[in-house]
């Protein structure tokens, strides 16, 4: 198996959740476009299957992800930062219709924080940081550093973030909305894992509603917001886990859930 092939493991630890690991130690786990791509492969392939309703992605003990691949950055001119298949990538990761989750242990920088701001709950270690260091490279974020940081952590820090270079620790990271949950060195995974099997056992079509129209608040005036969040409520109850959602509270008993 070559190098490229392991950069992505995915697991399955419990029902209806997968687990992306990013792979490159002797990388720190930084994003080349072919591993980015296989990242958007997997979620694509879980958009597609009712046994997958959650995803984790993460990296190991040390890092999450410490940015793209410099080596892939080094000999790219602006002809070829335009040209760039990533963008393409990117969009695909970000339109993941289903729950996901990132757990996060070390370092998340550049792309690797573009990364966690892709997924919905995040989880980190106690020790972890975060930050968009691209600056000191002469360059700037490209990937949501600058358009979607601000709109999670505010104006003045994602301005210290992308100027300065200065990272968040775990617990300004939750103090600013980074980051979810914070909990012990090494229980990140653990966390994620118990959050998703939560989510697992909810409404799959609800769980996306509720995520997609989340999601368009940052990107959507509110009063168009509003008419998506009705029609999308309204929709859900034409189906038959909303009719078993209802029966299964009015009869006292666990929801049994079709996801259709």
């Amino acid at each position: 198996m070559s190098e490229a092939d392991a950069s992505l493991i995915c697991e399955r630890r419990i029902e209806h959740v997968l687990l992306l690991r990013l792979n490159r130690p002797e990388k720190r786990n930084a994003l080349a476009t072919d591993l980015l791509g296989r990242i958007a492969d997997a979620l694509d392939a879980a958009a597609s299957d009712p046994a997958v309703r959650a995803v984790i992605v993460t990296g190991n003990e040390k890092v999450f992800a410490a940015g793209a691949d410099i080596g892939e950055l080094a000999s790219r001119d602006t002809a070829g930062a335009m040209n760039d298949p990533r963008p393409a990538i990117w969009a695909r990761i970000r339109a993941f219709s289903k729950p996901l989750i990132a757990a996060v242990e070390g370092w998340s920088l550049g792309a690797g924080n573009e990364l966690v701001m892709c997924c919905d709950l995040v989880v980190s270690g106690a020790s972890a940081k975060f930050g968009q260091p691209e600056t000191n490279l002469g360059i700037i974020p490209g990937a949501g550093g600058t358009a979607t940081l601000p709109r999670i952590v505010g104006r003045g820090r994602a301005m210290k973030m992308v100027l300065l270079g200065e990272a968040l620790t775990a617990s300004e990271a939750l103090h600013a909305g980074l980051v979810t949950d914070v909990v012990g060195d090494g229980q990140a995974v653990a966390a994620a894992l118990e959050l998703a099997e939560r989510i697992a056992a909810r409404a799959p079509m609800a769980m996306q509603q509720g995520k997609a129209l989340v999601r368009a608040g940052f990107e959507t005036h509110q009063t168009a917001h509003l008419a998506m969040e009705r029609q999308a409520f309204a929709g859900l109850f034409g189906t038959a886990d909303k009719v078993e959602g209802v029966s299964a509270f009015l009869e006292k008993r666990p929801a049994v859930w079709q996801g259709r």
